[in-house]
């Protein structure tokens, strides 16, 4: 939050863009999320595109999907990766959990830590932004702790049921949505976005 306040302290610098951001995602939850979130700070429209499953570093798959997306536009993109990541297993799943969950579902994420005493996790959402195809993605990293245990709550979204964040007795399932968006990894990562874009005057030029 420090560095958000610091950030917003700076002085403006007009960011022109030929076309409005587009936030590339085909979940309509994540959507959700993102427009409860932003509310009304960011001028964006969204976008379902087909992009090739990278592998890599968090962030380094992140800015190569905005590198390619905003190749497909031809204008600004945000896009988004999230990881679910295993202290025990040195950050694994990670941004792979999607896959993980889909072959073994909820019950076999929780067992994966079975043979380990260690059940901490952390939560890691990646947002880049590329404002044309021939620019460099920024990056904005946002993490929640927290621990794996047996599936709770919903399940229709993702892995929330098997994740409690730290401090909580309820998992990101379980929570409230006004609760969880505000400790969640997509929020903090998000209240960076914001930040940069408040920082940067946003300007659509046609």
């Amino acid at each position: 939050m420090q560095k958000i306040c610091v950030a917003m302290a700076l002085a403006k610098v007009e960011m022109v863009l030929t076309k409005p951001v587009t936030f590339v995602t085909g979940n309509s939850k994540k959507l959700e999320e993102v427009k409860m979130i932003l509310g009304h700070a960011i001028p964006f429209q969204s976008l379902k595109l087909d992009l090739p499953e990278l592998q890599g570093e968090p962030e380094d798959i992140s800015k190569e999907k905005a590198r390619l997306a905003a190749k497909k536009i031809c204008g600004p993109v945000l896009v988004e990766d999230t990881c679910l990541c295993y202290n025990a297993l040195q950050g694994l799943p990670g941004p792979y959990v999607k896959w993980f969950l889909q072959k073994i579902g909820h019950e076999g994420l929780n067992n994966l830590l079975a043979a380990y005493e260690d059940k901490t996790a952390y939560a890691l959402c990646v947002f880049s932004l590329a404002l044309g195809p021939d620019s460099d993605p920024i990056s904005f990293i946002g993490r929640t702790e927290g621990r794996i245990v047996p599936p709770r709550g919903t399940r229709d979204f993702g892995w929330d049921a098997v994740f409690e964040p730290e401090g909580y007795d309820q998992t990101f399932a379980e929570m409230p949505k006004e609760e969880k968006n505000k400790i969640s990894h997509r929020r903090r990562a998000l209240d960076k976005v914001k930040a940069h874009f408040y920082t940067n005057e946003y300007v659509v030029q046609n």
